[in-house]
């Protein structure tokens, strides 16, 4: 994948609401793979479609993409040595590369065989908030409208229409039936484990849904998830103006990051990594990575190059060899 696939692939993982990196190559030296205007797409599982580079790229790419996932924030990646970045117009001297690296940059330094340079700009892709509010009140039509004008994607169904197939773990459930079918609703949401489930109601009512529940068998991890009350104490208000409270509470949970499971990857697993003994490159401690046994020590590499080096004269690399 290449070119204008890189961004029609991009286009459909966002229209399907999945968190992913767009990594371009923005500046190379020579001799090196990736080519100015490579376009690569890194997914919160790590795998990577489209080129930005050969094996000493594409592991440092992927493990730094993930993390601007995570964190929500773009960066810039330099891959090389100082001496080929303190040559750029952004640095006056190595001294200067080697004292701070700008805020956005992250330095990484390879020595692989083809002594090419690369700059890469990672950004992050977000999938918007998806709520879905159930319910048929005045007040979930002025929900679901306030969040669409703020580029969310919104669902209103009914209490009888809604199933758990309706939502995901990153959807954002509101129950809001009113005692119609409460705990048949609140039900369906929890068995679709999303990220934030509130039921519009008293702290009364929401003891007697949850109750219900727990004598139905549903776990008590999965009841102590649901928030009831829902929405930020605005004091008095009308039933539309509940709408604003509720809508204004998903904002500053997701503001603060609270909302884990709307966007972020946690709980995803983060492949275990070690570092090239031969050329000091990042790489991922699995078969990919080229292992080899030396007394009792398995290590890992970034191409088979750097193993047969290695296995030339491994007491000139052991001493070298540290773990992530």
């Amino acid at each position: 994948m290449e070119g204008w696939g890189v961004l029609e692939q991009a286009g459909e993982l966002s229209r399907a609401g999945q968190a992913f990196a767009l990594a371009t190559v923005v500046w190379r030296q020579g001799p090196s793979s990736g080519q100015q205007g490579s376009r690569a797409i890194i997914t919160e599982s790590g795998e990577l479609h489209g080129w930005i580079g050969g094996a000493c790229a594409e592991p440092v790419v992927i493990r730094e993409a993930r993390q601007v996932i995570t964190d929500g924030v773009s960066r810039l990646l330099l891959l090389g040595t100082p001496e080929q970045f303190a040559s750029t117009a952004q640095f006056a001297s190595t001294a200067q590369f080697g004292a701070a690296v700008p805020d956005g940059m992250t330095f990484v330094p390879i020595s692989c065989q083809s002594e090419g340079a690369l700059q890469i700009y990672i950004e992050p892709v977000l999938p918007t908030p998806h709520l879905v509010v159930v319910g048929r009140s005045p007040m979930t039509h002025t929900l679901a409208d306030l969040a669409t004008a703020l580029g969310w994607r919104a669902a209103l169904l009914d209490g009888p229409d809604f199933t758990a197939a309706d939502a995901g773990g990153r959807s954002l459930v509101v129950v809001a039936t009113q005692g119609h079918g409460d705990e048949e609703a609140v039900e369906q949401a929890i068995a679709a484990r999303p990220a934030y489930l509130g039921l519009v109601g008293s702290t009364k009512r929401g003891a007697s849904v949850l109750g219900y529940l727990a004598e139905r068998g549903v776990p008590q991890d999965q009841l102590d998830r649901v928030r009831v009350p829902v929405g930020l104490d605005l004091g008095r208000t009308s039933h539309r103006e509940i709408a604003v409270a509720i809508l204004a509470e998903l904002v500053q949970l997701r503001a603060s990051g609270a909302l884990g499971g709307a966007g972020s990857t946690a709980g995803t697993a983060e492949p275990e990594e070690a570092v090239d003994p031969v050329c000091g490159m990042t790489v991922t401690a699995d078969s990919s990575g080229y292992p080899l046994a030396h007394e009792g020590v398995t290590y890992y590499f970034c191409r088979a190059g750097c193993r047969r080096e290695f296995e030339q004269d491994p007491a000139a690399y052991v001493k070298k060899e540290t773990r992530c």
